[in-house]
């Protein structure tokens, strides 16, 4: 008996996708491809965009520097798409960066927490923008934002970082507010923490660690994201908009240390 090939979710589909380069970005950009999308990476790492596309082809990658913090540089990667494709149906706002994990505010720079959002929530809200100009005419789009569990809960990462995630939480669902009578569907992924360069700096982990969930003997992936993605992305999500969707095996709905099901009372 023949097996059909799954169908392409986005075929014929255009989308950017911020920090893209590495990463979950790069997790994310393979995989729209897979599903037929023509994507284009916006990042500041031009050799390591370079190497995907030789890897991908440019048939279906290409590759546009851009630092997010800079309007003129979003606005430029949003044009040369509708230049090169003729519309955006997707723009995936990934691009951040998190600062060094001090554990008093007293230890604190301005300077930090103006960059951290600069990247982490700017950028988004000029993402979001710049998108938005084009997909509105069309009155179609769907806008991705990668949070963090730290969107929805405190202490697990840096005042800057849990601020500027919060604040991503709070620009998605103005803008889905928005943007719903022009039928662009809005939402954001807030995913655990995830094995990547960043989280072992931050968290002074590697591959070996151990970091709690309540999915015991699961660990999250990179791909969990891209595949979250490709998701809201897809026809398959058409009647969600507004939405924080959080990935983190159940960690924001368990209290660890107390309670019925306390990682104390399974361990005894």
């Amino acid at each position: 008996m023949a097996t059909s090939t799954p169908r392409a979710k986005l075929e014929n589909k255009v989308a950017i996708v911020t920090g893209g380069a590495r990463g979950i970005g790069e997790c994310i950009v393979r995989l729209l491809t897979k599903h037929g999308a023509k994507v284009v990476i916006a990042d500041i790492r031009d050799d390591l965009g370079k190497l995907i596309l030789q890897d991908l082809g440019t048939e279906f990658v290409s590759f546009v520097h851009c630092d997010v913090t800079c309007e003129s540089d979003i606005e430029n990667v949003v044009n040369t798409t509708i230049t090169r494709h003729g519309k955006l149906d997707i723009m995936v706002n990934n691009a951040g960066i998190i600062d060094e994990p001090k554990l008093s505010i007293l230890d604190n720079n301005k300077s930090d927490f103006e960059r951290v959002i600069s990247v982490n929530l700017t950028g988004v809200f000029l993402g979001t923008k710049h998108a938005a100009r084009v997909m509105i005419p069309k009155c179609n789009g769907s806008i991705i934002t990668i949070a963090s569990v730290a969107s929805i809960t405190g202490g697990i990462t840096s005042h800057a970082y849990t601020s500027s995630k919060h604040g991503v939480v709070g620009l998605t669902k103005n803008a889905a507010a928005e943007l719903g009578r022009s039928q662009i569907r809005v939402n954001c992924i807030s995913p655990y923490v995830i094995p990547t360069a960043v989280t072992h700096k931050f968290f002074s982990i590697d591959d070996s660690s151990s970091v709690h969930s309540n999915l015991t003997g699961k660990s999250l992936e990179a791909q969990d994201i891209a595949n979250a993605t490709l998701f809201l992305a897809s026809d398959e999500s058409g009647f969600i908009s507004g939405h924080n969707l959080v990935i983190d095996g159940g960690y924001s709905v368990l209290n660890p240390v107390f309670g019925l099901f306390s990682m104390n009372k399974v361990e005894s």
